[in-house]
């Protein structure tokens, strides 16, 4: 159940209620009423609620703006009303509504009953595929990853918990160019570490973790792939090798609190042909051409720079050839949206991609793209651009064995995907208020202590349904409430803005409400009906913190 969704309803009724009867009275003409917004103002002095119909009339009513919001108010009866204690005029015309305590008094009810299920907005939504990392299977999962990572399977739980089906997807390329080199590197080093004398390709993938990968190998088979043709050698090594690499990226994610419910082989879209065929309705619908012995997506038409090679001259799809066939292929699997999440290296590919979609007669704005901006590693005051074990870019493994997954994730999440990251290591390690994770998580144990307090007193968490909420009258107990019942519907801004980032902050401000409360105000006290009242408010600041936790896949320590 969302209160606050159901409050603004009520609002909204109220104002189109008012309308009709300015209507009926000759005081405001309108042909219909236009779809305006009940939204939190920025500033809590300015209400709870606001709304912009006045502004948005103005224009077909040939009012001003004011003059209209003083109408609606005039037709507004709000002597009886059960939510809205009184209304103001603001600005030009903004009407804002300030809502009586009483209805806060019902959250604690509500979170207790529904408890770890407490935000889930359980309504029918859309059934929604969130691919995101899908990291070349030629390396180490990095910061790139990792933050990809948090922010998708971030998402991915949030969409979920706003009514969708959501399924979670990586993409495996294990076709394709960087493939051809992958063989060609293992194969060079393969023959190096057996005393062969070769020389390594230019192109080629020179990381640690590839002699890491070969010396495996030769430790299963020695030397005996020296008799096989070199066809066969280097297409038995890359097999050997892309499983190998996808088996340590989902044991990483795994430890990263990462589960895909679908691992997709790129090299299945080869075997099945769906390269071809997806080529072959591009052409039916006369949006290729043929041209230097190669054929082309008219990309230009969908307002990228130059159109794109599908095939090469030499018949051979290009990467975004199998793109396009991957993505209808996820259409025709029945997803209403598609989401990726890629680095803002590929902000190019957006438009020649939408612009494929649309060709092929699905909606382009079913597809969505999250470009996600660079990580930058620092440790105290320095830039960190090289692992010390290996001699190349930090790996996730290494930032968890570090720092831990929920520092690494709460970090990743708390900013907008599309701004640059400064990823502090010292920062993230702090036990004190500076370390947003540890000021979250901390919250979350200090309520868990006054729980054990109290269960050495022998006082126990009371029945909700027999408690005088309406003793918490506090402006600290007040503000608690309200972020809390703001819970389900900041998953729902979430969900529509994409952007987990959101739930980062509402943590931070519930931790904020409860730390300032504990500060001030004793829990554990003589008056036993607002003893119980708060034991009831610290339980339900708790279920929110933990939910709100899971939501970004950080645990709730109940001790620090």
């Amino acid at each position: 159940m969302n209160l606050v969704e159901e409050i603004k309803e009520h609002i909204k009724r109220s104002i189109i209620e008012a309308l009709k009867g300015c209507k009926t009275a000759g005081k405001i003409s309108y042909e219909e009423i236009p779809d305006f917004v009940i939204e939190v103002p920025r500033e809590k002095e300015h209400g709870d609620f606001a709304s912009n119909i006045a502004m948005l009339l103005a224009k077909p009513a040939k009012m001003a703006p004011r003059l209209i919001a003083n109408e609606i108010l005039a037709s507004l009866d709000i002597t009886a009303d059960p939510y809205i204690d009184k209304l103001e005029i603001a600005g030009a015309g903004f009407i804002n509504v300030y809502l009586h305590n009483n209805w806060l008094y019902k959250i604690p009810n509500l979170v207790m009953e529904l408890g770890e299920d407490y935000g889930n907005n359980k309504n029918t939504g859309q059934k929604i595929q969130v691919e995101f990392v899908s990291a070349n299977p030629t390396g180490n999962l990095h910061m790139g990853n990792a933050r990809g990572g948090a922010i998708g399977d971030s998402l991915a739980n949030i969409l979920k918990l706003a009514g969708n089906e959501v399924e979670r997807e990586f993409y495996i390329n294990d076709a394709g160019n960087q493939i051809e080199i992958f063989a060609l590197s293992l194969e060079a080093r393969y023959l190096q570490l057996t005393g062969q004398d070769v020389v390594f390709p230019d192109n080629g993938y020179a990381g640690q973790d590839v002699v890491d990968t070969v010396k495996e190998l030769i430790k299963e088979h020695n030397d005996i792939l020296l008799e096989l043709p070199a066809a066969e050698r280097r297409q038995y090594m890359v097999e050997y090798a892309v499983k190998k690499k996808v088996s340590y990226i989902k044991k990483t994610l795994e430890g990263f609190g990462i589960y895909y419910d679908v691992w997709f082989s790129e090299k299945t879209l080869h075997e099945k042909n769906q390269i071809a065929e997806t080529i072959h309705l591009l052409t039916e619908q006369d949006y290729t051409y043929e041209s230097d012995d190669a054929i082309w997506f008219k990309s230009t038409l969908f307002g990228d720079e130059k159109d794109e090679v599908l095939l090469r001259s030499n018949r051979f799809p290009t990467y975004f050839a199998a793109d396009i066939a991957y993505h209808q292929d996820k259409f025709e699997r029945g997803f209403d949206k598609v989401i990726n999440i890629w680095g803002a290296d590929h902000h190019g590919h957006v438009a020649r991609m939408k612009g494929a979609v649309k060709a092929l007669g699905h909606n382009p704005d079913s597809l969505d793209i999250l470009l996600m901006q660079l990580v930058r590693l620092y440790r105290g005051g320095n830039i960190v651009k090289m692992s010390k074990r290996t001699g190349t870019l930090v790996t996730l493994d290494e930032l968890i064995e570090e720092v831990g997954k929920d520092a690494a994730r709460f970090f990743f999440v708390m900013r907008s995907p599309d701004s640059h990251l400064d990823f502090d290591l010292e920062l993230a390690k702090q036990e004190n208020q500076d370390n947003t994770v540890y000021y979250v998580q901390y919250a979350h144990a200090r309520i868990c202590s006054i729980f054990r307090q109290a269960e050495t007193a022998n006082i126990s968490l009371p029945n909700v349904s027999g408690v005088k909420v309406d003793l918490l009258k506090e402006a600290e107990e007040l503000a608690i409430l309200r972020k809390i019942a703001d819970f389900p519907e900041e998953i729902l801004i979430a969900a529509r803005n994409m952007a987990p980032q959101r739930i980062a902050h509402y943590l931070l401000d519930l931790a904020g409400l409860f730390h300032s409360f504990y500060n001030s105000h004793r829990v554990l006290s003589d008056d036993i009906e607002l003893q119980n009242a708060r034991l009831v408010l610290m339980d339900i600041t708790r279920i929110t913190l933990k939910n709100a936790l899971t939501v970004i896949g950080v645990s709730a320590p109940e001790q620090m």
